[in-house]
């Protein structure tokens, strides 16, 4: 949703920060989908396949929002605040306190650190 968003704004610099950072963060998640299905003894085939329909529903929400906000261009600030508050909930409802189990917290908070540096550095390098 954010991607379409960024794109649907007419600006294409802000809708491919977007893009490359949500890229970035899509396919680790995949890898662990079909890392996790692997483990509940899924073939190989499978694995790779549902990870990938998982992912499909990134475009079909960019082409949601970029429509959305086509129509709707007073609705550009509420969209993007709408689509960060939820990836915000979902980082620190699920994310953070799985992650930090089991006696992994500081290589966890090293990756959320990195993240946030590589997408500052995006922001900034992108415009």
């Amino acid at each position: 949703l954010a991607v379409g968003v960024g794109f649907g704004g007419g600006d294409i610099e802000n809708g491919l920060s977007l893009a490359i950072g949500i890229g970035l963060q899509n396919m680790p998640e995949g890898l662990v989908v079909a890392l996790s299905l692997l483990t509940l003894k899924y073939s190989l085939g499978q694995s790779l396949g549902i990870a990938f329909l998982t992912g499909l529903v990134e475009p079909i929400g960019g082409f949601l929002g970029a429509g959305v906000v086509t129509f709707a261009q007073p609705l550009l600030p509420w969209g993007l605040a709408f689509a960060a508050g939820a990836m915000l909930f979902v980082i620190s409802d699920e994310i953070i306190p799985e992650s930090h189990r089991k006696g992994f917290e500081k290589e966890a908070t090293f990756g959320v650190m990195i993240g946030f540096i590589v997408m500052m550095l995006l922001d900034v390098g992108l415009g």
